[in-house]
C-alpha cells in the first residue's frame, strides 16, 4: 500500500476515466457499424439470392421449352427428361421467390404476374406435348406455329427483368450503406485512437512510480521465494533421508522376522512333522484306515505350512540372495512366480558386481514388478533382463498386458513411488513406459559405485 499512496490519485482517476470513455465510444462505434453493415450485407445477400433464383427460373423455363420442342420435332422421349426436370424445379423456385417477396407489396405483385405467365407458358407447352403423345399432328403443329409461346416468353422475360433490376438496385443501395458505415467507423476509430493515445500518455507518466515500487516488491518477493526454496529443499532432503531410513528399518525388520520364522516356527513345524512320523511308525499295521488318513492329512498340512514358511521367509528376506547371488535369486524368483501365476517368463540375466544393498534393490524392483503384473496386467508373457556395463547395470521388466496411461495414473499406484525411491536412493534412475493395450516396461539404471565395498 506504500507505493500506491505515492501516486497522485486524481491523475490516475482521470487516466482511467479517459480510457474507459474511449473504450465505450469505440465499442459503441463498432457495434453501430457492425449492426448497420450486417443488415446491409444481409440485404445484399438476399438480393443476390433473388437474382440467382430469378436467373435459374428463366433457365428452367427455357429448358422446359427446349425439351418440349425437341420432343415435338423428333418424337424422341429422351427430350422429355430435361422438360420434366425443369417443370419440377420451376415450382420450387417460385415458392422460394414468393417467400422472399412477402414483405414488398409492389414486387410481390410483379412476381404474381410472373407466376401467372409462367403457368400459362407451362400450360401451353404441356398441351403441345400431350397432343403430340395422342398423335394429333395438326393440333400441336398449329399451337407450335402460333405466337402464343413467344408472347408468354416475352412477358416472362419482362417481369423477370423488372424483379432482377429491383434486386440489383437494392444491392447497390446496400453497398453504398456499407461504405458509409465503414467510413463512419474509420472516423470514429481515429478519434477514439487519439483519445486513447492521450490516456496512454497519462498512464505512462504514472508507470515510472509504479515500476519503482514494483521493483521493491519484487526484491522482497524474490527473497521470500529464495527462503521458501531453501526450506523446501531442506525438507525434501530430510524426507528423503527419513524414507531411506524407514526403508532400511523395514528391511532390517523383515530380516529379523525372517530369522524368527526360520528359527522358531521352522523348529516347531519340523518337530511336529517328526512327531507325526514317529507316531505313524509306532502304530504301524495297528492303525485303522481313518487314523492313517488323518495322519497323512496332518503330514500334508505340515508340509504345506513348511513350504508356506519358506515362501514367506524368501519374500521377507531372500536367503538365496546371500547364498547364491543375484542372478540365481532372480532365476528362482521368476520360476516360482511363473509356477504360481501360470505366466510365461523369459529371462536374460548377465552376471553383475553390485554391493549387497544394490543387489537387494534390484531384487525388490523385480519382485514388486512381478507382483504388479500378477495383480493388474493380465499378461501372458514377461521378459526380465539384467545387463552389465562398465559403470552401471540396467534392469528391464516388460510384459504384454493391458498397460495403462502413465500420465493419468497417480504416482503412488502399483508401488511406483516405493520402487522409484528405492532406485533413486541407490543413486539410480527409474523409467516407466506404458500405454493402454500395449503392455508395460519398467527400466532402472543403477551405478556400480562401491561395488567392491
Amino acid at each position: 500500500m506504500r507505493f500506491l499512496r505515492s501516486i497522485p490519485m486524481p491523475k490516475m482517476a482521470i487516466s482511467l476515466a479517459l480510457a474507459l470513455l474511449a473504450a465505450c465510444i469505440l465499442i459503441g462505434i463498432n457495434e453501430t457499424g457492425f449492426n448497420r453493415s450486417s443488415k446491409d450485407l444481409n440485404d445484399i445477400a438476399q438480393a443476390s439470392r433473388i437474382r440467382g433464383s430469378m436467373n435459374r427460373l428463366l433457365q428452367q423455363v427455357l429448358d422446359a421449352e427446349t425439351g418440349s420442342r425437341g420432343y415435338l420435332l423428333t418424337g424422341d422421349p429422351r427430350y422429355l427428361e430435361p422438360y420434366n426436370a425443369a417443370v419440377a424445379d420451376i415450382g420450387q423456385q417460385l415458392d422460394a421467390l414468393r417467400a422472399a417477396y412477402t414483405s414488398n407489396a409492389d414486387e410481390f405483385s410483379t412476381l404474381t404476374q410472373l407466376t401467372r405467365n409462367v403457368h400459362r407458358k407451362l400450360a401451353e407447352v404441356e398441351l403441345s406435348v400431350r397432343m403430340r403423345k395422342e398423335g394429333k399432328e395438326d393440333a400441336w403443329k398449329f399451337v407450335l406455329m402460333t405466337d402464343v409461346g413467344k408472347e408468354h416468353m416475352d412477358a416472362i422475360r419482362e417481369e423477370a427483368t423488372k424483379l432482377i433490376t429491383a434486386a440489383t438496385n437494392r444491392m447497390e443501395v446496400s453497398q453504398v450503406q456499407v461504405q458509409r458505415s465503414l467510413m463512419l467507423s474509420r472516423m470514429g476509430i481515429a478519434a477514439v485512437t487519439m483519445a486513447g493515445l492521450l490516456a496512454f500518455y497519462l498512464y505512462l507518466r504514472q508507470t515510472t512510480a509504479l515500476k519503482l515500487a514494483g521493483e521493491d516488491q519484487q526484491k522482497v518477493l524474490q527473497q521470500e521465494r529464495d527462503l521458501l526454496e531453501r526450506q523446501v529443499r531442506e525438507r525434501t532432503a530430510t524426507l528423503a533421508e527419513l524414507a531411506t531410513h524407514l526403508q532400511q528399518v523395514r528391511e532390517e525388520e523383515r530380516g529379523h522376522l525372517a530369522r524368527e520364522l526360520h528359527d522358531e516356527l521352522g523348529a516347531l513345524l519340523t518337530a511336529a512333522k517328526l512327531d507325526v512320523a514317529r507316531l505313524k511308525s509306532r502304530l504301524g499295521a495297528q492303525a485303522t484306515p481313518e487314523i492313517t488318513q488323518r495322519l497323512q492329512h496332518l503330514t500334508d498340512a505340515l508340509n504345506s505350512g513348511i513350504a508356506l514358511k519358506r515362501r514367506i521367509i524368501e519374500d521377507l528376506r531372500p536367503s538365496s540372495l546371500s547364498n547364491l547371488g543375484l542372478t540365481a535369486s532372480l532365476e528362482i524368483l521368476a520360476r516360482e512366480f511363473s509356477e504360481r501365476s501360470g505366466i510365461e517368463i523369459a529371462t536374460g540375466l548377465e552376471a553383475v558386481e553390485l554391493d549387497e544393498s544394490r543387489q537387494l534393490t534390484v531384487y525388490r524392483l523385480v519382485q514388486e514388478s512381478l507382483t504388479n503384473v500378477g495383480k493388474y496386467a493380465q499378461a501372458k508373457q514377461v521378459e526380465i533382463s539384467v545387463r552389465n556395463y562398465e559403470n552401471h547395470v540396467e534392469v528391464d521388466i516388460r510384459d504384454d498386458g493391458k498397460g495403462f496411461n502413465v500420465a493419468a495414473i497417480r504416482p503412488s499406484t502399483h508401488g511406483l513411488a516405493g520402487m522409484r525411491h528405492r532406485v533413486e536412493a541407490a543413486g539410480g534412475r527409474l523409467m516407466v513406459a506404458s500405454a493402454e493395450g500395449q503392455g508395460t516396461r519398467i527400466s532402472a539404471v543403477l551405478p556400480k559405485a562401491n561395488a567392491a565395498g
